[in-house]
């Protein structure tokens, strides 16, 4: 049977309204339809031919369907007891996942007149950093730095005027203790320029052929923050987390597929090359349909705490060390509390990062652990601020919170004992908070509560005003 007849089991999709996935007109023009066999874009297998329940096979595949059934000898028909004449392919399949559908590309004539990007709506460094101030407190020069790196970079793919003179992109490499802030600045950022940002973790990319995720899943993961737009992908920003877990394992005698390998198949990513992704999915399969993108214009962000850094830049500053009265004290930098800004390239090599690697992210900087002054300021400055929002949750049951200043100090001194960064700020009020917010709801006098020291360190209660009373009274959370 020919591929000409088949435009007899052509079916028009308006009289099938009782199909549960049904989308309306928009969808269908927006988004290419995905052969069920061979999972191949309309793009790259040509016209869909539609036969009952919203299935939609290519012409190869449906030839090589009708090859198989019409073969005499056929012993899977046989054993099925199958009439070839009669098999029925509706029932084979559910609708295919909107996940797994692509939006359709514009036509060469149609984007050509239209720059690639518009560089004008992205704002300038000093505008990008004066908004991440509203939200992160401190990390003046990690802010200069990720803002002057973002507009250089969207500058770079909107430039049209020399194609003599390419502009190189330029990777991130994001160093700095936990907590303090590597994961919330980019996605503070991405927000405020309003591009496709994917998030990542390292931990869970192995060696393909292995348990895990591949190294296509970064741009998988983007290619659906994107809303499966790869134009709109091609221009997006993704941050691998924990990149850290990816060094060269040490002494071992097993296959490194989670470690070195990983990095090197990050490598052509990171450069900028046309990747085969899996669309809707984490990993390659015969299932799950495949899109080109190209990663020249993706800005890549690669952040981690690298513990044990710290260890490599003392034993390497110590080696300078010598006998005299001018000698360097060996424990001269034990108490150093920004040592990761003193981090070189041997440092990260010999932490177990390969030098491909790091040559290809040319901009390295580093994040100051909190202090306890920054960490009174994170409690109470930036927009959405931890002592803000818990404000706003009493303040629906018309209760006024405040925290008297040295009740912040004792918050802070207990987060620097956790030295887990402005995370352990969450869990401490989180316990702070909680017999307060199951007592205040039983009384609906009570206008104001006052959290103070000797509360947070468990001496003493929160004073509590009730409402038309202008002495505070002290009372138990239990009374």
């Amino acid at each position: 049977m020919s591929s000409n007849n088949f435009d007899d089991y052509n079916i028009d999709n308006k009289d099938q309204k009782d199909h549960k996935g049904h989308k309306d007109q928009k969808d269908h023009t927006d988004y290419e339809e995905v052969c069920y066999l061979c999972r191949r874009p309309e793009s790259k297998a040509g016209k869909m031919i539609h036969i009952p329940n919203q299935i939609t096979i290519c012409a190869d595949c449906m030839q090589k369907t009708f090859d198989t059934i019409n073969q005499p000898d056929n012993p899977y028909m046989q054993m099925m007891g199958i009439n070839p004449n009669l098999i029925n392919l509706s029932g084979l399949q559910n609708d295919i996942p909107n996940v797994q559908r692509l939006k359709k590309k514009k036509p060469e004539e149609e984007k050509a007149p239209q720059p690639a990007f518009d560089r004008k709506s992205i704002p300038s460094p000093h505008v990008i950093k004066a908004k991440l101030d509203d939200f992160i407190i401190g990390q003046e020069h990690a802010k200069k730095v990720i803002s002057v790196a973002v507009y250089n970079h969207y500058k770079r793919i909107g430039d049209t005027s020399n194609p003599e003179v390419e502009i190189e992109k330029s990777n991130m490499l994001m160093i700095g203790p936990t907590g303090s802030g590597k994961t919330y600045l980019v996605k503070t950022l991405a927000k405020l320029l309003n591009v496709p940002l994917a998030i990542t973790d390292a931990t869970s990319l192995t060696e393909a052929g292995y348990i895990g995720d591949d190294v296509e899943s970064v741009i998988s993961k983007l290619l659906q923050a994107a809303g499966n737009d790869v134009e709109k992908a091609e221009r997006g920003i993704v941050f691998i987390d924990e990149i850290d877990k990816i060094a060269k394992k040490r002494n071992t005698n097993s296959r490194d597929v989670s470690g070195e390998s990983v990095q090197q198949g990050l490598l052509k990513l990171l450069e900028g090359s046309n990747v085969e992704v899996p669309v809707g999915a984490s990993s390659k399969n015969a299932m799950v349909p495949l899109t080109t993108v190209n990663t020249q214009n993706i800005l890549f962000i690669c952040g981690g705490a690298f513990p044990d850094l710290d260890k490599i830049i003392k034993a390497r500053l110590n080696k300078q060390s010598s006998i005299g009265f001018h000698a360097d004290l060996k424990d001269k930098y034990d108490n150093e509390p920004n040592i990761l800004q003193k981090v070189s390239l041997d440092d990260l090599r010999e932490y177990g990062m390969i030098p491909e690697f790091l040559g290809r992210l040319p901009i390295m900087f580093t994040l100051d652990g909190l202090t306890k002054d920054m960490m009174v300021k994170v409690l109470k400055e930036p927009r959405n601020a931890i002592l803000k929002q818990y404000q706003k949750l009493l303040a629906m049951d018309e209760v006024d919170l405040q925290f008297a200043p040295d009740a912040l100090d004792a918050i802070a001194e207990k987060a620097m004992e956790k030295k887990t960064g402005a995370r352990a700020l969450r869990a401490i009020l989180e316990d702070i908070m909680l017999d307060i917010m199951y007592e205040i709801p039983k009384d609906e006098n009570i206008g104001r509560v006052v959290i103070t020291r000797d509360y947070i360190e468990g001496k003493g209660v929160p004073l509590i005003e009730m409402r038309g009373s202008a002495k505070p009274k002290m009372i138990t959370a239990g009374n």
